[in-house]
């Protein structure tokens, strides 16, 4: 049996599926990965000195506009057939739970429901101060604007290096991938904490654990199924032979 035919199998046993994806799934929309995304007059900067609270206090106008470039990449781009067909998988399990380490917004408008962000979403802005989502502002030419409430600066809703993850999420993940029968790990380095433990956890509560990924990763060798290619030409294939397996059924 071929390893994705043994994915199958375990999927037609599951109730409880559980997916963290990655940078990977995005760069398949040509979303560069965080540290690839420095090009131009960005090319001299240090992605990791800027994405962080001490950063934006020395130079908010400096991060701002880091981030409204970083912006402007994630709305030139699309949802791909990996994005598309994760949404197919959520309607096949009565329990799906969505976690994603990724900041651009790709799931949700893809049409994905959900979703556990465990580092915040690029297309969201909040007031730095009082750490609060803000939709609308008055523009008045300041970079960064200023938060309609305090008047201090807004910044991108984001976890910054040095900052702790959104309340819950955390917990929320943990709890999906400690009840999954199946948890993907899909286009993660399987590097970045806490995110690279849910896997782990997933694994000592019993779940089967399914990698896809075009590399490996720390998390292959401990994973019971390896689907190594890109997610946009392997989650089709998988969610098209899941539902042919099902209507035989």
């Amino acid at each position: 049996m071929s390893p994705l035919a043994a994915v199958i199998e375990a999927l037609l046993h599951a109730k409880r599926v559980t997916v963290l994806t990655g940078a990977g799934i995005s760069a398949e929309s040509g979303i560069p990965t965080f540290r690839e995304a420095q090009t131009g007059l960005w090319a001299r900067y240090d992605p990791t000195e800027l994405a962080t609270p001490q950063a934006f206090r020395r130079n908010p106008k400096l991060v701002w506009e880091w981030y409204e470039w970083r912006r402007d990449m994630v709305r030139k781009a699309e949802p791909n057939p990996g994005h598309l067909a994760l949404t197919q998988m959520e309607q096949h399990f009565p329990e799906f739970a969505f976690v994603t380490q990724n900041v651009d917004g790709l799931h949700q408008r893809a049409g994905s429901q959900n979703i556990i962000e465990l580092h915040g979403n690029i297309t969201r802005t909040k007031c730095f101060d009082e750490n609060i989502v803000v939709d609308s502002w008055t523009e008045t030419g300041d970079v960064p604007p200023p938060c309609p409430h305090c008047g201090g600066h807004l910044r991108p809703d984001v976890v910054w290096f040095g900052e702790g993850l959104p309340p819950g999420a955390l917990a929320e993940a943990n709890k999906a991938a400690q009840g999954a029968d199946v948890f993907f790990s899909i286009g993660t380095s399987a590097l970045i904490q806490p995110a690279a433990s849910l896997p782990i956890h997933a694994h000592n509560a019993g779940a089967t654990i399914v990698e896809i990924n075009p590399d490996a990763t720390p998390l292959t060798s401990r994973a019971d199924f390896v689907l190594q290619g890109p997610s946009g030409e392997i989650l089709p294939d998988m969610i098209s032979a899941l539902q042919i397996k099902k209507s035989n059924n």
